[in-house]
């Protein structure tokens, strides 16, 4: 069940270097709350995806289950419940502010993950054998 999936792995990284790139550039607009949350589910995908093995249409519906409860969780004071409120990498994570269009985002990217998964079998991108 858990191995590494190297182009996965990969994804992942640099999905994470792009949103680095928009929080660091970007503070306001679509590319920092719209666009940013749509690439977090992919990137929380392909990292899932870099260690277990399960159908990919399973892991795209876990990831999505994580994004909502975790946007959710923004309708509670958790994080000042667990003194975390002032906490810059647990605000960064969590956020701050319940949004419908948040899950707008995150519904397209899993849509997005269902529809590459059709129809681009990742078997097309790996090396042919050497003989």
């Amino acid at each position: 069940m858990f191995k590494l999936n190297g182009y996965s792995f990969c994804t992942f990284l640099l999905l994470l270097l792009i949103e680095i790139a928009i929080a660091t550039f970007y503070t306001a607009g679509f590319i920092r709350h719209t666009f940013g949350d749509y690439l977090v589910v992919i990137l929380l995908y392909s990292f899932l995806k870099s260690f277990i093995s399960i159908s990919n249409n399973k892991l795209a519906g876990v990831t999505l289950l994580i994004s909502f409860i975790v946007e959710f969780i923004q309708l509670t004071p958790l994080l000042k419940v667990l003194g975390l409120e002032h906490h810059k990498l647990a605000n960064l994570i969590v956020g701050n502010t319940f949004s419908i269009t948040d899950l707008l985002a995150y519904t397209a990217s899993y849509l997005t993950i269902l529809i590459f998964n059709s129809y681009i079998p990742c078997k097309h991108f790996l090396p042919k054998k050497i003989k």
